[in-house]
């Protein structure tokens, strides 16, 4: 399918704007787990400079002196604008949102809510690594559904997860990656109100990670999981943490269905209380005003997008790769190469690029790796080149 790119929005590509010898100078993960040697197209965090309306606005606050705790609804009230305006869905009614501290701490305290010690939780992998360790420390069982061949959701094999999960008559729940990581997939309308059926028939609680939501390919269309037809008993957790690259400035929002709002008001008052008040001023300041810096970005994505399937054409030919719907995350097949289960380990080693290793995103993971595509032409092309030198 033909995709319509992006508009540009007037202001610069930002994946444009930093030299790589200025990115070393950061200190945050992605530039300081490794040695200098070493390229770093791993961890989600982009290549960019942040968007001027949150510089401004947390630097406004810091001139302020405006560092006390976060307060009022100015956060979930920009999304709900932002949500009805990118997604056409103004069903995010602001007091059914509660502020958290990020998108995986909410996910522990949403499942805290709909389930119990023991209970299982649905995945679909291969999926972000982070969910298996943050199930399963909450005492709570993983149960795996994983993607079809295709990367989408296969929803015979989901309902079987369902009722094995529900058959010893304890609660479930399903932790819904959407859209996809790593796999980059956009779950349709239709597929997810499937979800929200399967669920509703065997009672499982459906909770959505949709922290890629702004970052779709031009001429896709996500999908909030809470606005289809029967997911009025579901719950989402939404942040502008991903988008603007703000992973360091800690702020999520929970968002309930009509449903679930009863559960959402049970969470403990003492869960907003870790949350930055500079974050979620920064948040909010991305998603009333942040949004031309975002279509900038987009287009450059979408561009990158199709440098990387060009990089591996003619540098990595046997590497399977399906340029994502959403994300700024590629899913690579290297199995042909045959570099055993966990291919990032040489490329590590023999060319000096660091992706995160696919058995880490479980089952369908062994002989895949995930690269950060979101950094400038020049990094990109330099990383593929290494791979491929790698397997010389």
């Amino acid at each position: 399918m033909t995709r319509i790119p992006h508009e540009t929005s007037g202001e610069p590509n930002p994946l444009h704007a930093l030299t790589l010898d200025r990115l070393r100078r950061r200190t945050s993960m992605k530039w300081r787990a490794y040695p200098e040697d070493v390229l770093p197209l791993w961890v989600a965090e982009m290549d960019v400079p942040l968007a001027g309306p949150v510089v401004r606005a947390v630097t406004d606050a810091l001139a302020l002196g405006d560092t006390g705790y976060p307060a009022g609804t100015g956060y979930a009230e920009a999304l709900s604008a932002f949500a009805a305006k990118r997604w056409g869905w103004y069903g995010l009614a602001v007091e059914r949102t509660a502020i958290v501290l990020d998108v995986m701490l909410g996910v522990v305290e949403l499942l805290k809510l709909v389930t119990g010690p023991g209970d299982p939780v649905v995945v679909n992998p291969p999926v972000y690594p982070p969910f298996f360790p943050f199930v399963t420390h909450l005492d709570r069982e993983i149960a795996e559904a994983p993607l079809g061949p295709d990367g989408r959701l296969d929803l015979d094999v989901l309902e079987a997860a369902y009722r094995r999960a529900v058959a010893g008559g304890g609660r479930a729940a399903h932790l819904l990656c959407n859209p996809q990581n790593p796999t980059g997939t956009v779950h349709s309308a239709e597929e997810l109100a499937a979800v929200a059926a399967l669920a509703d028939r065997y009672g499982v609680r459906v909770v959505a990670d949709e922290i890629h939501a702004p970052l779709t390919a031009g001429g896709v269309d996500f999908v909030p999981y809470l606005s289809v037809p029967g997911a009025e008993s579901g719950l989402s957790l939404m942040s502008a943490s991903k988008a603007w690259n703000l992973a360091g400035l800690k702020a999520a929002l929970a968002v309930a269905g009509p449903a679930a709002a009863a559960d959402l008001a049970a969470m403990p008052e003492e869960v907003s209380h870790g949350p930055s008040h500079l974050a979620v001023i920064a948040h909010t300041a991305a998603l009333r005003d942040g949004t031309a810096w975002l279509d900038a970005l987009l287009a450059g994505l979408d561009d990158n997008r199709g440098l990387l399937t060009e990089l591996l054409a003619e540098h990595l030919p046997g590497v399977g790769h399906r340029p994502a719907e959403a994300t700024y995350l590629a899913w690579l097949d290297c199995r042909p190469l045959n570099l055993g289960d966990d291919p990032a380990q040489v490329f590590l080693e023999r060319g000096r690029v660091a992706l995160v290793p696919g058995p880490d995103f479980g089952t369908g993971g062994a002989g895949h790796v995930r690269l950060n595509l979101a950094t400038t032409p020049e990094i990109l092309a330099e990383g593929v080149r290494r791979m491929a030198a790698a397997v010389r």
